[in-house]
């Protein structure tokens, strides 16, 4: 894959290795990765393998003489395939004391996190990547989103109508299709869940049936943006509820979903207490699902479903970007009263309400007022973000944010 798209992770990535000897950086298959920091090693004389190959993760097996051949400063390519690689990363970074000696990849399966926390605690930086966000994919300045209307009408972006909005839903962030590389989305998709099951899941566990994890997954994304409900998920597909959690866990676990957890205090008692469950790429739950056009995707009855997913995850990726990690609650109570999303940032709790309309309405963001200051939170600026074409307002606390902006 060409290196077309400037990530914006570039910057964060080298501050951080410069302060410690290891720096991995995790993310699911094809976002980038590799592609990513063989850019930024070109010219410094660092060497490269990937433990794909056969021969190198079989040298692996013998760390002494891996090392002997693959020197450091080195980029080490799907780490996770050669754990035996730690404790010796860790002899070498004990002795010498180089900052960014090694670069490594891998998936975040939880037998290369075990391995990396226990061995190179106190000397490893773990980042994540995800596929591209708007703001990479259009060439923007990349930060992590704010409800801050000063430095909202500085960001430079295009207004954008409702059906390029859902292109963007339809076609998601991953590299080779935002790089025109890819003539077939859907046989691309196909080709990478195929992969993705047989790889890393199988990676996990082994004794995954390939067929009933794929309509596991089906089943996933057809419930993007609500609650979970496992006991429903695992009845659709013919499981067990321990197996539908743990197969929930290892989609987290790889970086192919991610959760919303509700927001709570000792005020509000009302709160329901499910998280709810999200889409890294947008593209890829779309294609699971099987809508093969963007105007399919755009009126079809999971429509809102799909854009609320595609802003919480570009605001989440905002962060991850920076080098950042969000934090980020929903609210929903048993009356029905709900807060889309609400982010936490220093202190201050912000309510968000995501609607695909075009137009803001002061009701879209009533049930803003059931959060409290409870101390050490105080509550902050309200936003809904939707398809609105400028930046508004509805009331002195409510900002209206077109979601280009994000």
């Amino acid at each position: 894959m060409s290196y077309s798209i400037k990530r914006a992770l570039e910057t964060p990535f080298l501050k951080t290795q410069s302060r410690y000897p290891v720096t991995l950086l995790t993310g699911p298959r094809q976002i980038g990765k590799t592609t990513m920091l063989k850019e930024l090693m070109k010219g410094t004389g660092r060497n490269y393998v990937t433990l794909d190959a056969y021969d190198a993760r079989s040298l692996a097996k013998d760390p002494a003489a891996f090392f002997q051949i693959h020197k450091p400063p080195i980029l080490i390519d799907e780490v996770q395939y050669a754990p035996e690689l730690f404790s010796y990363i860790k002899m070498i970074v004990d002795e010498t004391h180089m900052k960014g000696d090694f670069w490594l990849t891998g998936s975040q399966a939880y037998k290369l996190m075990q391995g990396v926390t226990e061995s190179l605690a106190g000397r490893i930086a773990i980042m994540q990547m995800q596929s591209l966000s708007q703001a990479e994919i259009f060439g923007y300045e990349s930060a992590p989103f704010a409800i801050d209307i000063e430095k909202l009408s500085q960001t430079k972006t295009h207004a954008r109508e409702i059906p390029a909005i859902y292109k963007s839903i339809f076609t998601g962030g991953m590299p080779e299709i935002a790089s025109s590389s890819v003539d077939d989305i859907q046989e691309y998709y196909k080709n990478y869940i195929a992969s993705y099951i047989s790889r890393d899941v199988k990676y996990i566990a082994s004794e995954i049936d390939d067929l009933k994890y794929y309509d596991f997954i089906k089943a996933v994304a057809a419930r993007i943006a609500q609650q979970i409900n496992v006991a429903d998920i695992a009845r659709d597909i013919g499981i067990n509820e321990i197996t539908a959690k743990r197969w929930l866990g290892i989609l987290e676990t790889l970086g192919i979903i991610f959760f919303l957890h509700p927001y709570s205090n000792n005020i509000i008692k009302r709160a329901l207490k499910k998280p709810k469950q999200y889409f890294f790429d947008t593209g890829l739950a779309v294609q699971i699902i099987g809508w093969s056009t963007p105007e399919i995707t755009m009126n079809s009855a999971m429509n809102g479903a799909y854009f609320e997913n595609f802003v919480i995850s570009e605001i989440y990726k905002s962060y991850i970007n920076a080098g950042k990690e969000p934090t980020l609650y929903y609210y929903r109570d048993k009356e029905g009263h709900e807060i889309d999303l609400i982010l936490e940032n220093s202190g201050n709790l912000h309510p968000i309400e995501i609607k695909k309309a075009a137009i803001a309405t002061k009701g879209m963001a009533e049930s803003f007022s059931l959060l409290e200051t409870v101390h050490p939170y105080t509550v902050g600026k309200g936003a809904i973000i939707c398809n609105a074409q400028n930046l508004s307002a509805v009331s002195r606390d409510v900002v209206v944010i077109p979601v280009s902006k994000i």
